[in-house]
């Protein structure tokens, strides 16, 4: 793969409508830092440098800047500003870079293969997602892959267990977890308390049987008090 040429023109610092008539132009600001060597103020296309930015390895792209048409110098992204409301690039910074000097940088982590955990229905959490490491500008890797495919419920990877590259540096603590498999979540099924339902009330129609016995017999007793009349 050819590398990537950015052809950039140098400036004069300015204030912020300078700044804002370099963007309607189409270019935004830029400033090249070198070690040993002076800020060098630029202008450069936007979307040269979104096309890196966006790119599989990122601000981990290495590059050649050329500045009015003259020598090449490799570089990287250092940092960039974007807009805060439109979100469009407005500012980019880089760093010039010597092959042979090592850098340190972070990479993404990229999982790989299929947990036999979440196969059983577990659930995959990728606590770390960008390994710090060091290594020569021309080692780096796009990504740090990290194969998951015989963890079960409860196992996890940590740093210490990545296989290992010896042109590759990892910095990161060892102990770091990078993703675990944890159970599935249980759904709690709620019961519905049983409704107690009042007993129908008994409207008495009446008297009691025992009401009507005892009436009666207080009426026996009456009848028996009054003497014959002839």
């Amino acid at each position: 793969m050819a590398q990537i040429v950015i052809q950039t023109e140098s400036r004069k610092p300015g204030g912020k409508n300078v700044n804002r008539r370099l963007r309607y132009a189409g270019r935004i600001p830029a400033v090249l830092y070198g070690q040993g060597t002076e800020p060098l103020p630029l202008t450069v296309d936007p979307e040269v440098v979104k096309e890196i930015l966006y790119s599989d390895s990122g601000r981990n792209t290495i590059f050649a800047v050329s500045v009015d048409g003259g020598s090449q110098t490799n570089a990287m992204v250092k940092d960039y500003q974007l807009d805060p409301v439109r979100g469009n690039l407005i500012h980019a910074d880089f760093l010039q870079i010597a092959m042979d000097k090592a850098l340190e940088l972070t990479v993404p982590v990229e999982i790989i293969g299929e947990s036999e955990g979440v196969k059983l229905g577990g659930l995959m959490d990728i606590v770390t997602r960008e390994i710090e490491i060091e290594c020569l500008p021309g080692d780096i890797p796009e990504s740090i892959k990290v194969d998951i495919t015989g963890l079960k419920i409860n196992d996890n990877i940590r740093v210490k267990s990545l296989p290992t590259d010896p042109k590759v540096k990892i910095l990161t603590d060892p102990d770091v977890v990078i993703v675990t498999i944890v159970p599935p979540l249980k759904e709690e099924v709620a019961v519905e308390a049983p409704v107690e339902t009042a007993e129908p009330e008994v409207i008495k129609k009446g008297k009691t049987a025992e009401e009507g016995e005892e009436e009666g017999e207080k009426g026996e007793k009456g009848k028996a008090a009054k003497p014959e009349t002839k």
